[in-house]
Parts: C-alpha cells; sequence; structure tokens
C-alpha cells in the first residue's frame, strides 16, 4: 500500500479495494458524518469509494486517505486533503473516525503531521479547515494545530466556520521557542 505520510502512532495510506468496508463504515455512520456530510447507503458509499480511488491518479498529493493504526494494522478512520466543493482552488484538509477512536487525539496528531506533510509537498501557500458550528470538537483540533479562524460561509444552508493555515505562519510557528 502507498503510504502517504505517519505519525507516532498512525499510518496514513491510500485506500485499496478491500478497504471499501471500512469506508462504507464511516460514510454509513450518521453519527461520525453528521457535520461532514449526509450519511450514505452502500450504493451511495460504493460509489463515492471508486471516485476515490480513481482520483488518486487524476490528483497526485491529495485524497481522502484510510488511517490505521501502526501498532495492529486495523482501521483508525480517514484523513483528507481536497478541493473546498465551492472553491475548487482552494484545499481543505479533513479527517473522520469511526467512535471508538473518538477522543483519543488522533485528530490532533493527524491534522499537524499533515500539515507538515502538506508544506514539504507541495508549493500552495495555504491550506484550509472547513467546521459546521456546532463542531466545537474539530473547531479545537483545528486551533491546536495551528489554523486561525477565517471566516463564516454558508453553503448549502449550513452555516461554516473556515480556518486557514498559511505557509508563512506555519514556518512561523515551528521557529517559536517550545
Amino acid at each position: 500500500m502507498l503510504s502517504i505520510f505517519e505519525t507516532e502512532r498512525l499510518i496514513v495510506r491510500r485506500y485499496a479495494a478491500e478497504d471499501f468496508e471500512h469506508f462504507f463504515r464511516l460514510n454509513g455512520d450518521e453519527e461520525v458524518v453528521r457535520y461532514i456530510r449526509p450519511v450514505q447507503n452502500r450504493e451511495q458509499a460504493k460509489e463515492s469509494f471508486e471516485k476515490v480511488l480513481t482520483a488518486y491518479d487524476e490528483q497526485p498529493g491529495r485524497g481522502r486517505w484510510g488511517v490505521f493504526s501502526k501498532a495492529n494494522g486495523e482501521f483508525a478512520g480517514s484523513f483528507a486533503i481536497i478541493p473546498i466543493p465551492w472553491d475548487q482552488q482552494k484545499i481543505q484538509m479533513g479527517y473522520a473516525f469511526p467512535k471508538e477512536n473518538w477522543g483519543k487525539g488522533f485528530a490532533t496528531e493527524l491534522t499537524v503531521k499533515g500539515l507538515e506533510h502538506f508544506w514539504a509537498s507541495t508549493t500552495v501557500p495555504e491550506i484550509y479547515g472547513v467546521t459546521e458550528i456546532p463542531n466545537v470538537a474539530s473547531q479545537k483540533v483545528l486551533l491546536k494545530a495551528g489554523f486561525v479562524f477565517w471566516e463564516i460561509v454558508t453553503e448549502n444552508g449550513i452555516a461554516l466556520n473556515v480556518y486557514i493555515s498559511r505557509r508563512k505562519q506555519a514556518s512561523l510557528l515551528h521557529r517559536l521557542p517550545q
């Protein structure tokens, strides 16, 4: 499997055909996707999954990837670096985890390392994080990882908080004393 990047506890890699059940488990769980997108039935998830697999070659360095535990190889969640739906010129970062992996610090761990990966592998000057306004947990993750609040937008009737991390800002953060 093609590894994208690793954290202390996790491996982020391309999904493979045999990972569909993991993908469906996330996208078919109403609680997991409540702040991300509408829940998908098996057929909808299969269609989305096929698009994810195809997009790897069409948009190198971007995509939705599977996240797996280094300790036991088990599926831990999903991580994405993808265009923002309403502005395809802008890139956003996101994640989703099955409920049993909530509260373990995976989101912050992935977002911090995901930013490092993004800055090292692209010349894009900024990346965004987008959350529904009630999703305070994800907003805290973005702030911990160094994103700053940017604006509120409304997409499909849903108010969203948009956060931004800029390359210049990121390099300054790495120079600050610990």
